[in-house]
C-alpha cells in the first residue's frame, strides 16, 4: 500500500480532513500507549531477572551436589526470561513503531511534518572534549540500548550456567538432569523466536451466538401497573 492509497482508504461519508484528524489523534494516543507497555514490560521481566539473580546467589551457600543442580536450574530459568525480554523488547518497539509510521503519513495531510522534524541544537564545542561527553546530547536510541542490554544479560547467564556445571567429557557418565534442563531451556527458546511472532491477519469466519436466559417460574410478584402474563414466565433472547 502507498501513500496515496492509504490516504484514501479514509475517504469516506463524513468529512475527508475529519477523518484523518481523527485518526491522527487517536494514532499518537496508541503510540504512547505502546510505549507506555514497553517500559512496563521492561520493568516486568527486570524484576524476574533480578529475582534470578538474586536466587543464584543464595544457592551458592548450600553444599554440594544440590548446590550444582540448583545453580543449573536457577541459570536455565534466568536464561529463558533474559531471552524472552530481549523479544519482549523487540516485539514492543515493533508496535510503537508501527504508529509512529501511522503518524508520519497522517500529520502531513492535518498539522504539517511537526512530529517527524528533528530540531537539533548546534551549540560552540566545550572547553574540553571530556566535558562536551559529559554534559551534552546525543541521538542514541533508548530502545536499541536496551535491546543490546538484553542480549548482555542472556550472555552472563550462559556464563553462569557454565560455570555451575561440572566438570565433563567423553569418559563421564551423562547427568540426564543437566542435559533435560539445558535441551528444555534452549528448546523454550527456539520455540520462542519460531512460535512467537504475530499471526498474519487471515480471512477468517467469526461465528456470533446470543445467549438464552431463562426466567424460572415462582418469581416475585409482579409490580402495579406490570403485565401479570409477563411474570414466572420463560423468557427468551432470540
Amino acid at each position: 500500500m502507498d501513500k496515496e492509497t492509504y490516504l484514501k482508504a479514509f475517504d469516506g461519508l463524513y468529512n475527508e480532513e475529519t477523518r484523518k484528524a481523527q485518526a491522527l489523534h487517536y494514532a499518537l494516543d496508541i503510540r504512547k500507549f505502546e510505549i507506555e507497555l514497553y517500559w512496563k514490560r521492561a520493568t516486568y521481566f527486570w524484576a524476574f531477572i533480578a529475582a534470578s539473580f538474586a536466587g543464584y546467589g543464595a544457592v551458592q551457600n548450600i553444599r554440594e551436589p544440590d548446590r550444582t543442580d540448583l545453580s543449573v536450574l536457577v541459570g536455565c530459568l534466568g536464561l529463558v526470561f533474559s531471552f524472552a525480554w530481549y523479544l519482549i523488547n523487540r516485539g514492543s518497539k515493533f508496535w510503537f513503531v508501527n504508529w509512529e509510521k501511522h503518524v508520519d503519513v497522517l500529520e502531513d495531510e492535518v498539522l504539517g511534518p511537526l512530529y517527524k522534524v528533528v530540531i537539533e541544537e548546534r551549540s560552540k564545542p566545550a572547553p574540553g572534549r571530556l566535558r562536551q561527553l559529559a554534559t551534552a546530547s546525543g541521538r542514541y536510541s533508548v530502545t536499541k540500548i536496551n535491546q543490546m542490554i538484553s542480549i548482555f544479560v542472556v550472555f552472563i547467564w550462559i556464563l553462569l550456567i557454565w560455570r555451575a556445571l561440572p566438570s565433563f567429557g567423553i569418559t563421564h557418565p551423562v547427568n540426564w538432569f543437566y542435559v533435560s534442563a539445558l535441551v528444555g531451556s534452549l528448546l523454550t527458546c527456539l520455540m520462542l523466536c519460531l512460535w512467537g511472532h504475530t499471526g498474519e491477519p487471515k480471512n477468517s469466519e467469526i461465528v456470533l451466538r446470543l445467549r438464552t436466559v431463562t426466567v424460572a417460574n415462582g418469581g416475585p410478584s409482579a409490580p402495579a401497573g406490570a403485565d401479570p402474563n409477563s411474570v414466572g414466565q420463560k423468557e427468551k433472547l432470540n
